[in-house]
C-alpha cells in the first residue's frame, strides 16, 4: 500500500496565545466554527509557538472512485495536523489516528486536541467511511463513536477486527452510554478500551498514546514472525527434493489438532511448527543438508544440531514459547532412542509428539529421491510398526490412525 501523504489546502488561523484555557477555545478553519467547551481542572498547555494549526478537506481519490460528493461537508474526511514542534513521543513517522463520529462537534473537539498532541488526525463522520479510510490509510488508532446511523460502532469494529491486515489497529469506544450491556458487547466486539463522553483531555492523550505504542510493538512482533517464516521458506526451498513440505504439515496440523480439540493456542502453535521445525538448518552444512546417499555417523551428528540451532533463533520471541519445544523435541523417541535430550514417553512435549506424527506422516507418504511415496494405508503400517517398536506414543498413534482414515474418506 502507497504511503498517504496528504496535502493540505486549507487555510490557517492561529489562537491568540493569551487566551485563557479555562475560557471557550474557537478554531476557525475551511469556513467552519467550532467551540470547544471548558476543560475543567486541566490546562491545554498552549504556548505562542504552538497554538496554530490546519483544518484541511482531504480531496482522496478513494472518494471519486465512491462518487462522494467532495464538496459536501458531511462527507468530508479532515486531515488535522498541528504546525508546531510539540515533542513528538514516538519516531519520525507521526502516529495516524483516524476519529469517527457523526456528531461534528465531538469529531472535531477529539480530532483538535489530538492534533495539539502532534498525532496526524484523519476524520470521518460515518462507519461505512471509517471502513474505507481504515483500509486506505492504515491508521495506528481508531476513536469510534458508538451511537451512529446507518453501521454503528460496534459493527465497524466487529468488520476490522475480523480482518487480518486491519485486526491490530485498536478501537477506542467513545460512547455516552455508561450501561454495562453496551461495554460487554464492546469487548466482544475487539474493543480495546472506552471513553465516556464528555471525555477527559488528558485521559484521551494518555490512553492514546498508551495504545499507539502497544500496536506499533505488536507489529514490531509480527514483522519478526514473518521474517522467520520467510527464512525457513529459503531453507525448505534449498532442498528441492521436500516439495511444500512446510506447507502440508500447517494444514495437516491444523486439521489433526482440531480433531485433538486442542486449544486455539496449541493449533496455532502446531501450524506455525510446520513451518519453523527445520529453520536450523540454516545452520548446517550443504556437503551434509544436501548429501545425495546415506548420512554418515559424523554426518548425523552434525545433522542432530538443526533442533538446538532452531531453538536458539527462536528463543528471543516471546510468541515462540509453544513453538520451541516442537523444534526441539519433534525428533525424540517414545523409547527414549531419539534426540537431542533422549526423552522417554510423556517427558517429551505433547504437542512435540503430535507434531511428529504429521511430520512422519507427510515423509512417508511424499516421494524422495531415496525411496518412493507411499499409500496413506503404507505410511500408517510404518508408523505402526515403528509404534511397535516403541518410537511412538501407543495411544497418539492409535488416535493419528482414527484420524487419517477420517480425513481420507472426507476428502475423496
Amino acid at each position: 500500500m502507497n504511503k498517504w501523504n496528504p496535502k493540505h489546502i486549507g487555510s490557517t488561523t492561529p489562537i491568540d496565545s493569551g487566551l485563557d484555557p479555562l475560557n471557550k477555545v474557537k478554531i476557525i478553519g475551511s469556513n467552519d466554527a467550532l467551540e470547544l467547551q471548558k476543560l475543567e481542572g486541566h490546562s491545554l498547555d498552549l504556548s505562542k509557538g504552538e497554538s496554530m494549526f490546519e483544518a484541511t478537506p482531504a480531496l482522496s481519490s478513494w472518494m471519486k472512485d465512491k462518487n462522494i460528493n467532495s464538496d459536501d461537508d458531511s462527507l468530508n474526511s479532515r486531515t488535522l495536523q498541528a504546525k508546531c514542534t510539540k515533542v513528538n513521543r514516538f519516531d519520525s513517522d507521526l502516529p495516524k489516528i483516524l476519529v469517527v463520529d457523526d456528531h461534528a462537534a465531538s469529531r472535531m473537539t477529539a480530532a483538535a486536541l489530538l492534533a495539539m498532541e502532534g498525532y496526524d488526525v484523519i476524520e470521518a463522520d460515518s462507519g461505512s467511511i471509517a471502513v474505507e479510510l481504515v483500509t486506505q490509510k492504515q491508521p495506528d488508532l481508531i476513536l469510534l463513536d458508538v451511537m451512529m446511523p446507518g453501521m454503528d460502532g460496534f459493527e465497524v469494529c466487529q468488520i476490522l477486527k475480523q480482518h487480518e491486515h486491519t485486526r491490530l489497529i485498536p478501537v477506542i469506544f467513545v460512547t455516552a452510554l455508561n450501561d454495562r450491556r453496551s461495554r460487554i458487547r464492546g469487548i466482544e466486539v475487539g474493543a480495546d478500551d472506552f471513553l465516556t463522553k464528555p471525555f477527559d483531555r488528558v485521559e484521551l492523550v494518555a490512553r492514546v498514546k498508551s495504545l499507539v505504542r502497544q500496536k506499533r510493538l505488536n507489529e514490531d512482533l509480527d514483522h519478526a514472525e514473518q521474517v522467520l517464516f520467510s527464512v525457513a521458506r529459503a531453507i525448505e526451498s534449498r532442498d528441492p527434493n521436500t516439495g511444500n513440505h512446510c506447507e502440508r504439515l500447517v494444514k495437516l496440523g491444523q486439521a489433526f489438532g482440531e480433531y485433538l480439540n486442542l486449544s486455539r493456542n496449541q493449533i496455532r502453535d502446531l501450524m506455525w511448527g510446520g513451518n519453523l521445525h527445520d529453520i536450523g538448518k540454516v545452520g548446517i552444512p550443504d556437503a551434509v543438508l544436501l548429501k545425495q546417499g546415506k548420512l554418515t555417523p559424523e554426518d548425523w551428528e552434525v545433522m542432530k544440531q538443526h533442533v538446538l540451532i532452531g531453538e536458539r533463533i527462536c528463543q528471543p520471541l516471546r510468541s515462540m514459547r509453544g513453538v520451541i519445544p516442537i523444534i526441539r523435541h519433534h525428533h525424540e523417541r517414545w523409547d527414549g532412542s531419539g534426540y537431542p535430550d533422549g526423552l522417554k514417553g510423556d517427558d517429551i512435549p505433547y504437542l512435540a509428539q503430535v507434531f511428529q506424527m504429521i511430520d512422519i506422516y507427510d515423509a512417508l507418504t511424499s516421494k524422495r529421491p531415496y525411496k518412493k511415496s507411499f499409500t496413506s494405508e503404507e505410511a500408517i503400517a510404518v508408523m505402526l510398526e515403528e509404534t511397535n517398536l516403541g518410537w511412538r506414543n501407543p495411544e497418539l498413534m492409535q488416535q493419528f490412525a482414527e484420524f487419517i482414515c477420517d480425513h481420507e474418506d472426507r476428502h475423496l
